[in-house]
């Protein structure tokens, strides 16, 4: 029983440790685009997360091609070009402003903006304090309803 807990155990760290990457580079600056790259890319399976966070096998593709580009020497404009090239602007955290991408900068405004107006709409709708609900004639009414309803019981 031990022995199968041990391999058991070995098998969980080695399967913890094939993930994780360390790169070597030659230049602090090369690094540092590397960093910026990975941060700035989105994980195409993902979705929601960035090449650096992301332990998808194409995001772990996207790393190497990544670190391989940079190594050649291309700048992170480059690189980022050919991204774009390849995955389109959905690769990138932050796409540039262009036509096919108004209505993803501008979508959270128009829906603030629709939110707004229901809210405000919903609040003239209800009526204030001051104004009665009932006039008279229908408040003494509602109290007769009432006396008799009590006294039947």
């Amino acid at each position: 029983m031990r022995v199968l807990l041990l391999i058991c155990l070995l098998a969980a760290t080695a399967a913890v440790t094939a993930n994780i990457e360390t790169y070597k580079f030659d230049d602090a600056r090369k690094e540092a685009d590397y960093q910026t790259l990975v941060h700035e890319l989105r994980c195409l399976v993902c979705q929601n997360q960035n090449l650096a966070d992301s332990n998808a096998e194409l995001a772990q593709d996207l790393r190497r091609k990544t670190y391989e580009m940079v190594e050649k020497g291309l700048s992170k404009d480059e690189v980022v070009e050919y991204m774009v090239a390849r995955y389109g602007d959905f690769v990138l955290y932050k796409p540039p402003l262009q036509r096919n991408t108004l209505a993803l900068w501008g979508g959270p405004f128009v829906i603030f903006i629709i939110a707004v107006v229901v809210l405000i709409r919903i609040i003239r709708r209800r009526p204030s304090s001051s104004e009665r609900l009932l006039s008279e004639e229908e408040r003494q009414r509602a109290e007769q309803l009432l006396k008799q309803q009590t006294e039947e019981k």
